[in-house]
C-alpha cells in the first residue's frame, strides 16, 4: 500500500474513534485533521482550504440562511399551529405531526423543521395528558426522512450532487427533484411505518407515564436554592425536612456551606443563614418548595424587586448541538451578570452531577431551568441557541412577511429548478431579499449559519479528494466489490448502503458522505455501470441514521425533552432502516437504473 493510502488511512481512523468517542466537537477533530495532512503532504497547500469554497459547502449555508427566514416570518409556524390541532387520537396526531414534519424538512433543514414543530408537539402532549416520549421519536424520524425529498433538504444530497458535478461533468450536478422519486418514496414508506407500527415499539418504560407532567416530574432538575435569614428551616437538620420533601416530591442531595459541598448529603447538618440546599425536582416542584420553606433562588438577589411584583418567571429550554451555551457553564457564560437571567437547575436525562449548577459544563440535549424577568427569557434563550419547550410567543414572529419569505422562497426554487439560475445564486438572492426586508436582521445573518457543519465539510472535502487521488476509494470499493463477487449488481448496491447506514449512525452524516461518495464512484467504474444509482444510494444511506441519538442532530435533540435512553433508538430505528433499504434499492433500480 503507498505512503499517501497508509497515511491517509491512518488518519480518518483517527478522525472517526474521535468522532465516535465525542470528547472534542467533530469541526475541531476534521480541522486539525486537515492542518495535520497538509502537514504530513498529503494534501496539497494550495488545495487545503478549497472545501471551504466547494458549491456544497455554500449551498449549506444559504440553506440555513433561508429557514431562518422561514421560521422568523412565521410562514412554517402558521402552517405547523394550525394543522397539528388538540383532541386527535394518539395514532391521528403521530400520522399528521409526522406528515408535516417530513413536508417541512423537504424544503428547509430538518433541524429547524424540528425546532419549530417540538414545543408544539410538547404542549400537545401535556394537554393530552400523554407522555412526550410517544411522539417526540417519530417526529425526530420523520423530519429526517424528509430530507430525502429534495436537493436542499439535508447536506448528503447537496454534497452528492455536487460530487456528481465534478466527477462527470457531461452530466452536471443532479437538480432539485432528482432526489424526489426515491427519497419520496422512502419518507412516504417511512411516515407510514412511524405512524401504524414505529412508535409503539418505543420502549415501554418510557410509555408508562401517562401525562406529560409526570415525564417533567421523573426527569427532574437538580437545582440550588438559598437558606435565607427569616426561614423556619434556620436550625433544622435535613433529614428533619424528610416529611415536607416527600409531600412536596422533592429530594434534598446535597447542602453547599461557605462554597463548598458538606460530605455525603448533609442529612446530620444544622441547617445556617446562607447555607445552599441542593435538591431535584420538578419545576412545579421547586418552586413550590421554595415558597412553603421561605427559601430563595440562587440569584434571585440580582433580580432586585421583581420577585416580589411577581415580573419574574420560568422557562424550560432544551439545548441543541452547537447552541452557545453548549460546552459553557452559566458562569462562564455571565449568564446572570450579563443578560439578568438564572440558570435555576438542569436536567441531564435524569443522572445527577455534583458540580455547581452555575459551574456546571452544559451537553447538548440537557434541560435547562430559567429563571428572570418575563420580557428578556426569549430573546436570552434566542443568544444561548436553546429551543423553549413551550410554543414561542408571538412577538418573537414577524407575520407580516410570511407571503414574502415563502413567495421568495418559490420563485428561487422555480427559477433554479427549470434551469434558469444557479442553485446557489438563486437561494443568495433569497437570502438578499430577507434580510432587505429585515425577516433575518442583519446582526442574526451569520448566526443563522451552523458554522461547526461548515468547518467540517470544508475540511473533510480535501481529505475525501486526497483519499480519491491515492486511490484509497479504489481500493475500498475494490473490497466490497470482491464480498460480492459473482452476485447480482444491486447486491453490491445494497452493501454500500448498508456500509454507508451504519457510519452514518455512529458518524456525521456530512463526513459519511463525503467519504462515501468517491467509493460509490469506483465501484461503479470497477462494474462498468452508471455512477448514478450508487451515488443515489449514498445519499439516502447517509441520512437515514435511526439506530443512535447520535447519528442525527435532531434525535439528540429529542433525547432530553423525550426521556429517552441510549438505547431505545434501535428499537424503532432498525426496523426503519431495514424498509429504508428495502424500499430505496428498488426504486433505485426503477429510477436511475445500471
Amino acid at each position: 500500500m503507498p505512503k499517501d493510502q497508509l497515511i491517509l488511512f491512518g488518519l480518518l481512523v483517527v478522525v472517526f474513534g474521535l468522532l465516535i468517542w465525542g470528547k472534542w466537537r467533530y469541526d475541531l477533530v476534521a480541522f486539525a485533521a486537515l492542518v495535520t495532512a497538509v502537514i504530513l503532504g498529503v494534501v496539497p497547500s494550495d488545495k487545503a482550504f478549497e472545501g471551504f469554497g466547494h458549491p456544497a459547502t455554500v449551498i449549506i449555508a444559504l440553506v440555513l440562511i433561508v429557514s431562518r427566514g422561514l421560521s422568523n416570518s412565521g410562514a412554517i409556524e402558521l402552517i405547523a399551529t394550525y394543522v397539528v390541532a388538540q383532541g386527535r387520537a394518539l395514532w391521528a396526531h403521530i400520522t399528521i405531526l409526522s406528515g408535516v414534519g417530513a413536508a417541512l424538512s423537504a424544503v428547509m433543514n430538518n433541524v429547524g423543521a424540528l425546532a419549530l414543530l417540538m414545543p408544539i408537539d410538547i404542549q400537545a402532549a401535556k394537554k393530552a395528558k400523554r407522555s412526550p416520549a410517544l411522539t417526540l421519536m417519530p417526529l425526530s424520524f420523520a423530519t429526517i426522512l424528509g430530507g430525502l425529498v429534495t436537493l436542499i433538504g439535508t447536506p448528503p444530497n447537496i454534497i452528492i450532487a455536487s460530487f456528481r458535478g465534478e466527477a462527470f461533468p457531461e452530466l452536471g450536478p443532479f437538480t432539485m427533484f432528482d432526489f424526489t422519486p426515491v427519497g419520496g418514496a422512502c419518507a412516504l414508506a417511512g411516515v407510514a411505518f412511524i405512524a401504524l407500527i414505529g412508535w409503539r415499539l418505543i420502549p415501554s418504560a418510557r410509555l408508562e407515564h401517562d401525562t406529560g407532567e409526570e415525564l417533567f416530574e421523573i426527569e427532574s432538575y437538580i437545582a440550588e436554592v438559598a437558606v435565607p435569614e427569616d426561614t423556619p428551616v434556620i436550625g433544622k437538620m435535613v433529614r428533619d425536612l424528610d416529611e415536607d420533601c416527600d409531600k412536596l416530591d422533592v429530594v434534598i442531595v446535597g447542602v453547599i456551606r461557605r462554597g463548598k459541598r458538606l460530605p455525603g448529603l448533609g442529612r446530620s447538618e444544622e441547617l445556617r443563614k446562607g447555607d445552599i440546599l441542593v435538591i431535584e425536582a420538578s419545576a412545579e416542584a421547586i418552586d413550590g418548595f421554595v415558597g412553603k420553606m421561605k427559601l430563595e433562588y440562587v440569584g434571585s438577589e440580582q433580580h432586585g424587586g421583581l420577585l416580589a411584583r411577581g415580573d419574574l418567571t420560568l422557562i424550560e429550554v432544551v439545548v441543541p448541538h452547537n447552541a452557545r451555551i453548549e460546552g459553557r457553564s452559566a458562569l462562564s457564560f455571565r449568564l446572570l451578570h450579563r443578560h439578568g437571567i438564572t440558570l435555576l437547575g438542569v436536567s441531564r436525562q435524569g443522572r445527577r452531577f455534583y458540580e455547581r449548577v452555575r459551574k456546571l459544563n452544559i451537553k447538548a440535549g440537557d434541560i435547562l431551568l430559567l429563571l428572570g424577568p418575563k420580557e428578556r427569557l426569549g430573546a436570552t434563550s434566542e443568544i444561548l441557541g436553546t429551543l423553549p419547550l413551550a410554543e414561542r410567543g408571538l412577538q418573537l414572529i414577524n407575520r407580516r412577511m410570511a407571503l414574502a419569505a415563502a413567495g421568495s422562497f418559490a420563485v428561487a426554487i422555480a427559477l433554479a429548478s427549470f434551469g434558469y439560475l444557479y442553485l446557489p445564486v438563486a437561494l443568495a438572492l433569497v437570502c438578499i431579499v430577507m434580510v432587505g426586508l429585515n425577516i433575518v436582521p442583519l446582526r442574526d445573518l451569520y448566526e443563522s449559519i451552523e458554522w461547526p457543519v461548515i468547518v467540517l465539510l470544508g475540511s473533510m472535502i480535501p481529505i475525501g479528494a486526497a483519499l480519491e487521488a491515492s486511490g484509497g476509494t479504489a481500493l475500498i470499493a475494490q473490497k466490497i466489490v470482491d464480498v460480492a463477487v459473482g452476485s447480482p449488481h444491486w447486491v453490491v448496491l445494497t452493501i454500500l448502503m448498508i456500509v454507508t447506514m451504519t457510519l452514518s449512525d455512529v458518524l456525521n452524516n456530512t463526513a459519511t458522505t463525503v467519504i462515501a461518495a468517491p467509493i460509490a464512484v469506483d465501484i461503479a467504474s470497477k462494474l462498468g455501470v452508471n455512477a448514478d444509482p450508487f451515488l443515489m444510494a449514498v445519499a439516502v444511506a447517509a441520512s437515514c441514521a435511526f439506530l443512535t441519538p447520535i447519528g442525527h442532530k435532531n434525535n439528540t435533540l429529542i433525547m432530553g425533552p423525550g426521556g429517552y435512553k441510549f438505547g431505545d433508538y434501535w428499537r424503532m430505528g432498525l426496523p426503519l432502516e431495514v424498509l429504508v433499504v428495502a424500499i430505496a434499492v428498488p426504486m433505485i433500480l426503477i429510477f436511475w437504473p445500471f
